[in-house]
Parts: C-alpha cells; structure tokens; sequence
C-alpha cells in the first residue's frame, strides 16, 4: 500500500515549516519506506503500519495548532512491496521506450 498525505496546521501563519517538520520526523523514525516532496510524503506498507504514521504525524502537527488539515491519497493493492520506486520505474521504462 502506498499512502501519499500532507498535514499541516491551520491558523500558525504563514511559515509552517516547524509543524511539517515533526510530521517527517515522525515517517523518518516508521522505518517505512517513504519518500517527502515539496507538496507530499508517501509511504509504503500494510495498512495499519500507514495509518498509524498518518495518525501520529497529524498528532505531531497538532501541537503547534488546535486545526490540522489532513489530505491523503492511497493506492491500495494487497500483495505488492517495492511500488514507492518501483512504480516509477515502470514509467521511465516506458518512456524510454
């Protein structure tokens, strides 16, 4: 399963770089496999382990706010491992062809 999720806190101003911050700090010390961007962090595993990543960096946020917005996008497909590159690595192959 992959899990793509943005969280950041509502209301803190215009800098939410601290917040966002401990939301990773919580997916980097998972041991998941992930991946951050400018605009998501994905993750890789079984649904209860991403859940429970998704669920503690939004109580991470909610520290330094009373709101926190949650967006999150999931490819659920049981069975497979290795997506988080593996997918990509579909579509260079692709478009290498």
């Amino acid at each position: 399963m992959l899990v793509a999720f943005s969280v950041s806190p509502l209301g803190a101003g215009e800098s939410v770089a601290t917040a966002v911050a401990a939301a990773v700090r919580v997916v980097r010390e998972s041991g998941l496999p992930h991946q951050t961007d400018a605009m998501f962090t994905t993750i890789e595993g079984e649904w209860d382990e991403c859940m429970d990543v998704v669920r503690r960096a939004s109580e991470a946020v909610g520290a330094f706010s009373g709101r926190v917005s949650l967006v999150l996008k999931a490819d659920i497909r049981p069975g497979h491992t290795g997506e988080l590159s593996g997918k990509v690595e579909r579509l260079e192959a692709e478009l290498a062809r």
